[in-house]
């Protein structure tokens, strides 16, 4: 008897615990919520400003998002972004999702303090609305690689992740690509010129000669075959214009202008992006020694353009190809690449299910980086948890709220039914962003305009050829 009573006095305890555990829970819940809309909360935590947007219907699920690169030069966003745009923002609350978003405490290529940042608002959301059924970790560009890193490294806290156009290769593999393309540029077009491509200590002077020594090489046909080169080494597409069609598969002239434009947008982050991330990194986290740049073009979705482009301007492209063989190699600072490998290099290692969503036509982060990502997902033994999607259009993160909607409703499927099905079939997700209306299937013109175009969506079947850096290099590609 005596056992008996000590077991129902412990049955009563833990009973009483989770009584007052749910009742504390519903109470922060209704503290939080706002019965006549949405209830908006925004402050600073450690230094980072934050969002936190709750419903009145909230379903119990939340959406954290992370935000894109920010130049350290500017301040930090404020008010803090909790979704990619405004359309996209108020479907989800409209659907009854919690969005919650941080600036992050510093600017620049702030992963590290990205993930602590994004922990504590999770924390913060828990403590004063309540802990979440689920929570989804979403984000674009490098709040792409933001929300990849937060389900590998924190996959307790999340349910599920949806990077949209990101350095899925990992840190390592971006910027050692990048360094490609800015090392042929030295090499073949800067002549004698004092152009700084690593160790930048002023980075103003270099991006200021980059596009004089651009513009010079566009002005000739040798030029443009050389800058087809360098875009090639990278991946870079030849359409930038989402507003305009696609150049014809032979169409080689209009790619490389596409691509020189490209180049003259990227330079800001070769550059000053390099030159902040060198400061951060304590060094230069990048390196071509051992790079045959026979190898990488061959393997390029370039290659055939640059051969063409070589033949028609009259040069050697077995010659330049040998010139940055033999040209003095780039070692990189041990220390600093340890720092990059930490924020962060993926390991393919899964346990939530991550739909990866891109663009075809980028040329900041090419569509080939998701090769990479698929590359160690496959190598570390399952796939059935990652889904990639793309969509057929130019430039970075130029997706319609209609088709981020559709790939967040795919993934809330795949979260329901524990299957992903036939969902992420580009017909089916064109007919399902169609569904959502004129109003959500628009893209914003370039700044200062911002004007609302109507734009179909666009999903397709597209395999990326390969990435040529992946790190680390065992991946299956």
């Amino acid at each position: 008897m005596k056992r008996n009573l000590l077991s129902l006095v412990v049955l009563l305890t833990l009973l009483s615990g989770l009584l007052v555990t749910t009742t504390k829970q519903a109470h922060a819940a209704s503290s939080c919520l706002n019965p006549n809309g949405t209830n908006v909360l925004q402050g600073t935590l450690g230094g980072a400003n934050y969002t936190i947007s709750v419903p009145s219907n909230w379903n119990g699920t939340l959406v954290l998002y992370s935000h894109g690169y920010i130049f350290p030069n500017q301040p930090l966003l404020n008010p803090a972004p909790d979704s990619g745009d405004p359309l996209t923002g108020a479907a989800l609350l409209q659907q009854g999702y919690a969005l919650a978003g941080s600036s992050y405490s510093q600017n620049g290529w702030a992963i590290q303090q990205a993930f602590h940042d994004q922990l504590t608002l999770l924390d913060f959301f828990d403590a004063t609305c309540g802990t979440p059924t689920r929570t989804i970790a979403a984000g674009i560009s490098e709040g792409g690689i933001i929300s990849a890193g937060l389900v590998q490294l924190y996959p307790d806290r999340f349910a599920g992740a949806l990077p949209v156009c990101a350095a899925l290769s990992g840190s390592i593999g971006a910027w050692n690509q990048a360094l490609d393309s800015a090392f042929a540029f030295k090499v073949l077009l800067a002549g004698n010129a004092p152009l700084s491509i690593v160790h930048i200590t002023d980075p103003t002077s270099s991006f200021t000669l980059a596009q004089q020594l651009l513009a010079q090489a566009q002005s000739s046909q040798q030029g443009q075959a050389r800058l087809a080169l360098v875009a090639a080494l990278s991946d870079i597409p030849g359409w930038s214009d989402p507003f305009s069609p696609e150049p014809a598969s032979t169409d080689f002239t209009a790619q490389e202008q596409n691509q020189a434009l490209w180049l003259s947008h990227d330079f800001t982050f070769a550059f000053f992006a390099r030159a902040e991330l060198e400061v951060r990194a304590g060094g230069n986290p990048s390196w071509n020694t051992g790079v045959d740049y026979h190898v990488q073009l061959a393997k390029s979705a370039d290659n055939e353009e640059v051969r063409a482009l070589y033949q028609q301007a009259g040069l050697n492209l077995s010659t330049d190809l040998d010139t940055l063989n033999a040209a003095p190699r780039i070692s990189a600072d041990p220390g600093a690449v340890g720092y990059l490998n930490q924020y962060i290099t993926f390991n393919g290692e899964l346990s939530v299910p991550v739909l990866t969503l891109h663009t075809t036509g980028d040329g900041l982060e090419p569509p080939e980086e998701e090769r990479a990502y698929a590359s160690v997902v496959h190598a570390s033994g399952d796939t059935s948890l990652l889904r990639q999607v793309f969509v057929h259009r130019a430039g970075h993160c130029t997706i319609t709220p209609a088709e981020a909607l559709t790939a967040f409703q795919t993934l809330i499927g795949r979260l329901n039914t524990g299957t992903w099905e036939d969902s992420t079939n580009p017909d089916v997700m064109n007919q399902e962003a169609t569904a959502l209306g004129s109003n959500l299937n628009v893209l914003p013109e370039p700044f200062p305009t911002g004007t609302l175009t109507p734009t179909p969506p666009a999903f397709l079947n597209f395999q990326p050829t390969l990435f040529l850096r992946p790190f680390p290099s065992n991946g299956l590609q």
